[in-house]
């Protein structure tokens, strides 16, 4: 009795690090200065600077081996054995902060994010009542209400939530978007009902087809309209698609506009899409997780324009805006109606006689999750550091290095051919077209067919080198071209020539 000890036998128990639950002063002060040491070096510093890789890769086989992946009953005898670990943890993982890494839609390293977020892991707190969060509840409170702002919601009215990524915020839209719709759906589910159906871009983001899947909507009554050569919404097949709806007799509640395609970039025309959903009487949301930074600055905010007629919004700041992963949102501008879908008033958590304002200020019951991490101070905190001020210099800059990319495209055909010629974002769109292509007929399929095996194939052979990570994809008629995302303030003009460079390193000898 009142031993901290296991009954796991002598070996355990001479292990000082199998018992400690709570970090001691003797033990632990030490080892957390190693760890941040460690950190600052391989992570932080040494890990972003062009002369190192960005990744230093393995195949899973061989990684699983080298890490010594297999977790088994006895554990790791001394901190020093537990530092050689996290070293080769990062050693061999992605480094996301490297100029050179391209390859998703978050990048970069912001000093003050990071920070931040080691101080909300310090603390744990899970954001669901004022009790155990009051600053965090408090500075979402305050970063919500600037957002809606930016966004352009009257007197920055609404609501917020922050979410586990963007595909649970398109989730947050759906599902009070169906409750407004049809209100009984919360106790009475969707048995009897209508399908219900909603309309999104056919470049949309794989979310919608996903959450209305596990809403009980079903992937089906995810309705894709086409997309002219922009890859922007067209209209008119709104309008065809709603009817055919309406004639089928189904129950359309929801049309979700996207700023900022995945893939290409590009923004729906929300104006119009509004004025289709008025109408219509459906709900509008607008997917704006890639895009939604561009709000930030006056010189491409008019990518979005119209969105403040959304009655939701997804945006993510961990990308375009680079705050730390994850830093993903969900604005509404009906200030009651996520509590009105979601809420259960559990007694033992949300109590309503307690002895400050619990209904407004304990805002976990609004959300799907329970515990929840504090995304907010990272965020808070980047904006605290930069100001608006700061994050309109940014976009400023990716979107600047953008249109510098497009022409250093240009004027390297024919090995590089553009897909997109004036893209609306940061993302870059290309082939590389290698010497042995460059003769044949490109309106042949056998051309197509062909380049088709190119970028998978420089992909490769940049992984290997950890040169550079850069993705590709095919997208609807297109075979496989390279997506090259500006994210990240680090990326310079030289940085692009050496991108452009790599690849045609890379490639130039390739045959297929």
């Amino acid at each position: 009795m009142g031993s901290n000890k296991c009954d796991s036998g002598p070996e355990l128990q001479d292990n000082p690090l199998y018992y400690k639950t709570f970090p001691s002063k003797d033990l632990h002060e030490k080892f957390f200065h190693d760890v941040f040491d460690l950190i600052l070096k391989e992570a932080i510093f040494e890990g972003v600077q062009r002369d190192k890789p960005v990744v230093r890769f393995k195949l899973p086989e061989n990684l699983e081996k080298i890490l010594h992946l297999k977790l088994g009953k006895t554990p790791v005898k001394t901190q020093e054995d537990l530092l050689d670990l996290l070293k080769e943890v990062m050693r061999y993982s992605v480094k996301t902060g490297h100029p050179y890494f391209i390859n998703q839609l978050f990048s970069g390293l912001d000093p003050y994010g990071i920070c931040a977020e080691w101080v909300a892991s310090a603390l744990n707190s899970s954001v669901y009542t004022y009790e155990v969060a009051p600053v965090f509840t408090l500075m979402e409170l305050e970063v919500f209400e600037r957002m809606r702002d930016m966004v352009g919601f009257p007197r920055g009215q609404g609501d917020g939530l922050f979410c586990p990524g963007g595909s649970m915020a398109n989730g947050y839209a759906i599902s009070v978007a169906r409750y407004r719709k049809r209100p009984e759906v919360k106790e009475r589910g969707l048995c009897g009902m209508k399908e219900m159906v909603m309309f999104v871009s056919e470049d949309c983001h794989y979310s919608f087809k996903k959450l209305a899947s596990f809403q009980g909507l079903g992937m089906k009554n995810v309705v894709g309209i086409k997309v002219d050569r922009k890859g922007k919404m067209i209209i008119e097949d709104l309008v065809d698609q709603i009817e055919i709806s309406l004639e089928k007799g189904q129950d359309p509640f929801m049309v979700a506009a996207t700023a900022g395609t995945t893939v290409l970039g590009a923004f729906d025309p929300i104006e119009e899409v509004a004025k289709i959903c008025q109408k219509y009487e459906l709900y509008l949301h607008v997917d704006a997780a890639w895009g939604g930074g561009a709000l930030m600055s006056p010189k491409y905010r008019h990518l979005l324009k119209g969105i403040e007629k959304a009655d939701s919004v997804t945006w993510n700041p961990h990308k375009l805006l680079c705050a730390p992963q994850q830093c993903s949102t969900f604005l509404i501008k009906d200030s009651d109606v996520c509590t009105q879908t979601h809420a259960t008033k559990a007694t033992y958590l949300f109590q309503q006689d307690k002895f400050y304002d619990a209904a407004y200020y304990d805002t976990g019951d609004k959300h799907v999750q329970c515990g929840r991490r504090a995304d907010v101070l990272k965020f808070w905190f980047m904006w605290k550091a930069k100001g608006s001020e700061g994050f309109e210099a940014h976009i400023n800059h990716i979107f600047g290095v953008a249109e510098y990319c497009v022409q250093e495209l240009k004027s390297r055909s024919p090995a590089f051919q553009l897909l997109m010629e004036e893209p609306e974002c940061t993302n870059i769109t290309f082939w590389y077209i290698p010497p042995s292509l460059r003769d044949m007929n490109q309106k042949s399929d056998e051309f197509w067919e062909k380049l088709h095996k190119v970028a998978p194939k420089i992909k490769e052979a940049m992984m290997r080198r950890g040169s550079m990570m850069i993705t590709y994809q095919p997208l609807r008629h297109y075979q496989n071209f390279f997506r090259l995302v500006i994210q990240s303030s680090e990326v310079t003009k030289e940085d692009i020539k050496y991108f452009l460079d790599e690849i045609e390193s890379c490639g130039k000898d390739i045959e297929v």
